[in-house]
């Protein structure tokens, strides 16, 4: 007899095949009827079966002579693997009574009671996630291979009850702004339930607000024509009114309300809070606050209301409108949104950025940001929609930056800083902020100092605060460091101030207060400390690392860390992660100034040249490990500083993709004079950043600045490797013009200046770039040369990289067994070398050529390969071309459900980042995998796209897509 602990372990299954476990271990529960038994005694939760009822749900109407006995074999087989508490006999018939027993079926029952009550209760993330779990416990077909009439009602009910909790799920996640994903998934599902109009009405909804409205449309026509052909009906009511929604353009269809109506389905809720923390000695602006307070208050009633708080750095802008916007958060209970826009600096924030981290607060997917600023602005807007949220905007630089950021929608509101007044924002209430009124001005003196040491000295507190201009800021700074001083007066302060006339007078003018402010800081730091502080603020970027620090100070870490959290602590640098460090920007801005006049040009150029060599040095350590038969690193220009060193290639890709935004903005500021080749290797050893889809507009934006600059001091070595990062970014975005315009210019310079790894790859490149724009005879002849170039230089990942492109070359002109071939060669190589990336792109490459000779599930297997690879190193655009490839196969092995969803994830992936040409692509394979699955309007409207892309693109394969739809339409 088994004891009750070991009962009470155990779990079975019936969403799936009939299983069963004691804790972990698998437990045999015997033939199909046996099977049959136990999955008949789990259906009924604990409820007694007669024997009859047994009998007949196993065998129906035609039972054995001996059934009965056989019933009483099963049990006791069950008895000796279950325990003899689990299974009970009364009554005539059986029961499964275990203490402690769980069945997946149960536990999906309970997680959709659950999701029931999160709804109800509004917490529709809570939802969201039941109703997965609950999908999650079906592991296969209901009771697959249990025979009986029993097992066969059961298998439909609960194949149907599955169905239902996904189209629950998938409601949440459409009202959760996961509609990029969601037209994957119900894609497949409409395939494989095609008469199942909930699914088509989801698809419908998902599809329009991912912005294809023609695709959306095409799924309404298609199952109105599938319905009338199978069962001579039209689409339920439901479906016709949403068509008429779409053709409209209904604005609630848009995004989800802000609070369920009845009959409306659910929707997950986020309510960001990232409001920065207000000032508990916050003081005065009285009659600032209840105007500023009344305008946010007045937002549910407004179409959108945008208050502009301008003047002089110092003046308390940004602690003036986080306390407004804290004393006002009741009136905005779906969030508030905060963002600095780094309007002062030399490097504002991008509104695209800004907008792609306010959809991430609000609950959207990474997957689902598009990349161009205007669309993530309606995606936004769209998101926003029925909702009250508030949005800090802080320290902005003009109108332009603002626009794209703002609501523009009924009860939201936005608030935002700036040093000058946005006259040019249209219907904006501005608030011009001057300094403060000398009774507020000591009242905030004497908080932060204390009123027992001000009291006495009343006269001497007022000469400070004029000293400082009344301004807030200044104020703060000369409080602190009393109050941090107990061994000083009022008066001693007073009378340093006094001493600084010079300053005191610079104080009184604009932006010279603040510098007089900072001052007041820097004055107290020793000379390490003041030197560190100069020269940190020269680095473009918007934050920097402890050993990037190190580099500019030309110190140790240790030594440079000690220095920096000292100048944290004198609040002249702020502590962005754990040794990460960022300035505020006006900060900076006096950093720079001090550095121009007490740091000799020369030091200047050496620090900047410093931290330049550092990122080279590493960014060159990261392609080693990438790519270890690579002689890049050998022909770069040499560095004074030695860079990190990494464990292994994660932690080099994490240092690369943690770094870019900084070493993109370094190389932007650097791209002249004797740092520009340097800036140019570094785009080079970065290569990766553009590669991986993330980083293209910046990486193009720093590699034609360097270029500009090669182009104006006539360096042709500079020039050559400019022109070669170029060809690399635009091959990876689809614009394979400019990219062969770059790469025939890197040529003709790598030839004049001897340098074979820009010859390797810009022959390399023009090779790839003839195939693709279909000059295939040209293409082998490039090919050759690189590989030729290549050889020469011992560069075995560039050979290999030569071969795989003469496998796509080979696949173009139907040489399939060659192209096979050439690919094997070329991952041989690469696996030799231990090269991850190199291999994964030999792997697409192969799985392409083995496409074309029919060996489907090879393809498949080395195209999962590469897709593995692809995204443990952050390859988005590579993760979305594989798919892209996977749905091909799919295709050409007749699976079209399979190759429509694959097709779908790849457009997800590529999204915003993989260019036209890319897109269209995999839009064209869509269409085909939609025409055999029976859905001829949004086959035509996927194709209609795909040929205004490549069109738009001047790409050879529009007369493909004009064919597919010729052929389509007289079908």
């Amino acid at each position: 007899m088994a004891h009750e602990d070991e009962t009470s372990a155990l779990r079975f299954a019936v969403l799936g095949p009939v299983r069963a476990w004691r804790g972990e271990e698998s437990l045999p529960v015997g033939t199909p009827q046996q099977r049959a038994m136990l999955a008949a005694l789990l259906l009924r939760g604990g409820r007694t079966a007669t024997a009859q009822e047994l009998v007949d749900g196993i065998w129906g109407e035609d039972p054995p002579p001996r059934a009965v006995s056989a019933l009483r074999t099963y049990a006791s087989r069950l008895r000796r693997t279950l325990g003899a508490d689990a299974l009970v006999s009364e009554a005539g018939g059986y029961a499964i009574r275990a203490h402690g027993t769980e069945v997946d079926i149960a536990t999906a029952e309970d997680l959709a009671r659950s999701a029931e009550t999160a709804a109800t209760a509004g917490d529709f993330t809570q939802a969201r996630e039941c109703y997965a779990g609950a999908v999650a416990q079906f592991t296969g077909e209901p009771l697959a291979g249990v025979p009986g009439p029993y097992a066969d009602w059961h298998r439909d009910r609960l194949e149907e009850l599955r169905l239902t909790l996904l189209e629950h799920r998938i409601e949440l996640d459409l009202d959760a702004a996961r509609h990029a994903e969601a037209v994957s998934e119900l894609t497949a599902l409409t395939a494989g339930h095609p008469l199942r109009e909930r699914f088509r009405e989801l698809l419908m909804l998902a599809l329009y607000r991912s912005g294809r409205q023609a695709e959306a449309l095409a799924v309404y026509a298609d199952t109105r024509r599938l319905l009338q052909d199978e069962l001579g009906v039209d689409p339920r009511q439901e479906l016709a009114e949403l068509q008429q929604r779409i053709l409209q353009a209904d604005e609630d269809l848009a995004a989800p309300k802000a609070e369920p109506q009845a009959g409306d389905a659910p929707f997950r809720v986020v309510r960001p809070a990232q409001l920065p923390a207000t000032v508990s000695d916050f003081t005065g602006r009285v009659g600032v606050v209840e105007e500023l307070g009344k305008e946010l208050a007045n937002a549910p009633d407004s179409v959108m209301a945008v208050s502009s708080v301008s003047g002089i750095g110092g003046v308390g802008k940004t602690t003036l409108a986080v306390h407004v916007a804290h004393a006002a958060r009741e009136s905005f209970p779906d969030g508030q949104l905060y963002a600095d826009l780094q309007g002062s600096g030399p490097s504002p924030a991008e509104p695209a950025a800004v907008l792609g981290a306010f959809l991430r607060a609000l609950g959207t997917p990474d997957a689902d940001i598009p990349e161009p600023v205007d669309e993530r602005a309606a995606l936004y807007r769209s998101v926003l929609a029925g909702r009250r949220i508030l949005t800090l905007l802080d320290n902005a630089r003009d109108a332009a930056q603002i626009r794209p950021l703002l609501p523009g929608t009924e009860g939201c509101a936005a608030l935002i800083t700036s040093r000058t007044r946005m006259t040019d924002l249209a219907g904006a209430h501005h608030v011009d902020l001057d300094v403060m009124a000398p009774d507020e001005a000591l009242l905030l003196f004497t908080r932060i100092v204390g009123a027992e040491r001000v009291d006495l000295e009343r006269d001497a507190a007022m000469d400070v605060v004029a000293a400082c201009g009344f301004l807030p800021l200044a104020i703060r700074i000369a409080a602190s460091r009393l109050a941090a001083r107990r061994t000083w007066t009022v008066s001693v302060l007073a009378r340093k101030l006094s001493d600084e006339h010079r300053r005191l007078d610079e104080l009184r003018v604009g932006d010279l207060a603040v510098k007089a402010t900072f001052e007041l800081g820097y004055g107290q730091l020793e000379p390490e400390q003041a030197r560190a502080f100069r020269l940190l603020g020269l680095a473009d970027g918007p934050d920097i690392s402890l050993s990037a620090a190190a580099a500019i100070v030309d110190r140790s870490t240790s030594k440079t860390e000690e220095i920096l959290e000292v100048l944290v602590d004198a609040s002249l640098l702020e502590s962005a992660a754990p040794s990460r460090y960022r300035y505020h920007d006006l900060v900076r801005l006096f950093a720079r100034d001090c550095a121009e006049r007490e740091e000799p040009a020369a030091d200047r150029e050496a620090a900047l040249s410093r931290v330049l060599d550092f990122y080279l040095a590493t960014a060159a350590r990261v392609y080693e490990l990438g790519r270890p038969g690579d002689t890049l690193t050998k022909h770069l220009n040499p560095v004074a500083h030695q860079g990190l060193k990494f464990d292994d290639r994660e932690a080099a890709q994490d240092w690369l993709f943690t770094e870019a935004a900084c070493v993109l903005a370094v190389v932007l500021q650097l791209a002249a004079g004797d740092t520009l080749a340097r800036t140019a290797d570094t785009l080079l050893a970065a290569k990766d950043l553009a590669e991986s889809g993330a980083y293209s507009v910046q990486f193009v934006r720093a590699a034609t600045a360097a270029l500009n600059a090669a182009q104006e001091a006539d360096d042709v070595a500079s020039q050559g490797r400019a022109h070669t990062a170029l060809s690399s970014a635009h091959i990876f975005t689809g614009r394979f013009e400019h990219a062969d315009q770059h790469a025939t210019h890197a040529m003709l310079l790598g030839q004049a200046c001897e340098d074979v790894w820009v010859c390797g790859e810009a022959a390399n490149d023009r090779g790839l770039l003839a195939s693709f724009l279909g000059r295939t005879e040209e293409a082998g002849g490039y090919l050759e040369q690189a590989l030729a170039a290549y050889r020469s230089d011992g560069n075995l990942d560039g050979a290999a990289s030569a071969l795989n492109n003469l496998s796509r070359g080979h696949t173009e002109t139907g040489a399939m067994a060659r192209a096979v071939d050439l690919a094997e060669q070329a991952l041989e190589i690469f696996r030799k070398a231990n090269a991850p990336l190199g291999m994964a792109s030999s792997m697409y490459t192969l799985g392409i050529a083995l496409t074309g000779v029919g060996r489907n599930q090879d393809a498949i297997t080395q195209l999962t390969q590469a897709l593995d690879i692809f995204r443990a190193h952050r390859m988005r655009l590579w993760d979305g071309l594989t798919l892209f490839r996977i749905a091909q196969v799919h295709l050409a092995a007749d699976q079209a459900p399979q190759a429509a969803t694959e097709a779908e994830q790849a457009l997800v992936r590529l999204q915003g980042i993989g260019g036209d040409w890319h897109r269209a692509n995999a839009l064209t394979v869509l269409g085909r995998a939609l025409q055999q699955l029976g859905q001829p309007g949004r086959a035509h409207a996927c194709w209609a796209e795909a040929l205004s892309l490549h069109e738009k693109a001047g790409s050879n394969e529009a007369a493909e897509v004009r064919e597919l739809m010729t052929v389509a339409a007289a079908s």
